[in-house]
């Protein structure tokens, strides 16, 4: 695929998740993407299949961008795996904490959405979760290794039980518009964790 066209693809992608995190995925209209994107209307399908494809691209797009940053927090070889597993929660809790607890995980905006709207979607968006909480596996058995932290059970119960602890305070924190759930993930994620 030539450059301006992946360049423009990803501009709509971008465009996409912003609109989508402020309105839901069913809310935002193709025009309205294109329009925000400064793309011609009339091009959608030159890019995507169809609405089904373009939001099964755009979710792969943010757990791309996603996993670049859970990858460049666990390769910094002068902190310890528990700092990894912290810094990766604190980027976590900032940014769902950001704009009032609005966030910027389409994972908390659009999980429940999409579960009954797209199959493909849903299907992109358990994968990606999975890549997740395999990340947060691998820095936790890493820490209980190098001895910087410890569980009371594996790595892989720890980190799924992390996840899906903070993915709920995060919608919480959502509705009451107060980080007071991402606060408390955290204290119980140091405890968990033994940090």
């Amino acid at each position: 695929m030539p450059a301006s066209k992946m360049d423009t693809r990803q501009v709509i992608l971008d465009t996409a998740r912003r609109i989508v995190l402020a309105k839901g995925y069913a809310a935002v209209g193709i025009t309205e993407v294109l329009s925000a994107a400064g793309v011609p209307k009339g091009s959608f399908y030159h890019w995507f299949e169809s609405k089904d494809a373009f939001g099964e691209a755009m979710m792969k797009s943010y757990f791309d961008d996603y996993f670049a940053t859970m990858d460049r927090i666990a390769a910094q070889a002068e902190k310890s795996a528990a700092e990894h597993v912290m810094e990766y929660w604190q980027y976590f809790y900032d940014t769902q904490a950001a704009d009032h607890c609005q966030g910027g995980c389409l994972v908390v905006k659009l999980g429940a959405e999409i579960a009954d709207l797209s199959d493909a979607m849903r299907a992109t968006t358990k994968s990606g979760t999975a890549a997740i909480v395999d990340r947060l596996e691998k820095m936790i058995a890493d820490g209980v290794a190098d001895g910087s932290l410890s569980v009371d059970d594996t790595p892989r119960a720890t980190a799924e039980a992390l996840y899906d602890m903070w993915l709920g305070a995060s919608m919480i924190a959502k509705i009451h518009g107060h980080p007071r759930q991402l606060d408390r993930a955290m204290a119980v994620t140091r405890r968990t964790l033994h940090v």
